[in-house]
């Protein structure tokens, strides 16, 4: 096992064995049609991380139960684990050892912010850790968007899980990330349809052009312009505000269930996207979903899951 460390640092900045940390971490989706790695939005699906400062020697042992369990290393390679340990980083404390454990029920390669989530998770642990063992003050905000928005490259869904609600992001280059909170309109509602395929963001993101006509980047831009309105002050724009020329167009060939059932949702009036990458579809409305829809989503190969808008990352009693 790999110890925790970080270079040679004094034992007043070693973390106290025993110190422990839990927080629970929502799910996001990204994009919302239009707003192409700027726009975001939390959603009532939760993963938890439970961290514990070990003794000198045992290194990073990793549990986990849930989504992908089965499929994650179980050691310092772990993503929460990678995270945990690049929050004390930050943070100039180190941990003789970690005992982590996850339980995920974000699916993973869905669409659904999951890398994100994890990153979060990891970092708010962290964060935790340092207000347990009093060496140092808590995470901010904005650190924890900045520090998540790293191993993205781009803040969409990390800021959704560090803030809550919707969030608008923008970059500095390629290092510096930022972003701040939308206060959503009361009566907004989320409706996840999510597949058991997989998909990847590198290979999606690779399906789209270096270069796109001047009408298709007017629309966007008018189309994410209007969607800060639809989610804050009336939805009832919300059909045209998730309109998108961007990308969806693109990777509809690698998804032809997920960009069939989003175009079969909105030709019913709903407000349809593809979930950040893919393969899940999301609709945003003000009124809930049925049994139609549901059946509708079934024909394609989707569930229908109905969720809540989530507040940002807590860390737990």
């Amino acid at each position: 096992m790999t110890a925790v460390t970080i270079g040679a640092l004094d034992a007043d900045l070693v973390l106290t064995p025993g110190v422990t940390a839990r927080v629970r971490v929502p799910a996001s989706s990204a994009n919302l049609g239009p707003g192409f790695d700027c726009l975001g939005l939390a959603l009532g699906l939760y993963d938890e991380v439970s961290v514990t400062v070990t003794e000198p020697g045992t290194g990073v042992v990793v549990t986990a139960e849930g989504e992908s369990a089965d499929d994650v290393p179980l050691d310092e390679r772990h993503l929460v684990a990678r995270a945990v340990i690049r929050g004390l980083e930050a943070a100039g404390v180190a941990a003789p050892g970690i005992a982590l454990h996850c339980v995920n029920a974000i699916p993973h390669s869905r669409g659904l912010g999951s890398s994100a989530a994890a990153v979060v998770g990891g970092l708010a642990a962290a964060s935790g850790l340092l207000v347990a063992d009093a060496r140092r003050p808590a995470l901010t905000q904005t650190q924890l968007v900045q520090l998540s928005s790293e191993f993205e490259g781009h803040p969409d869904n990390a800021a959704a899980s560090v803030l809550g609600s919707g969030v608008v992001t923008w970059t500095h280059g390629d290092t510096e990330f930022f972003a701040r909170k939308l206060p959503l309109h009361p009566s907004i509602k989320a409706t996840s349809f999510v597949p058991q395929t997989q998909s990847s963001t590198a290979e999606t993101r690779g399906l789209l052009p270096d270069e796109v006509p001047r009408a298709d980047a007017v629309f966007n831009v008018s189309r994410v312009a209007l969607g800060v309105v639809a989610l804050t002050t009336d939805p009832t724009c919300l059909m045209d505000a998730t309109s998108d020329r961007l990308h969806q167009t693109y990777r509809a060939a690698a998804m032809p269930a997920s960009s069939g059932l989003m175009n079969a949702l909105r030709d019913r009036g709903h407000a349809a996207t593809v979930s950040g990458a893919g393969p899940s579809v999301l609709v945003l409305g003000t009124s809930d979903l049925g049994d139609e829809e549901a059946q509708l989503a079934a024909e394609y190969g989707f569930a229908m899951l109905p969720l809540d808008i989530a507040g940002g990352v807590e860390i737990l009693p």
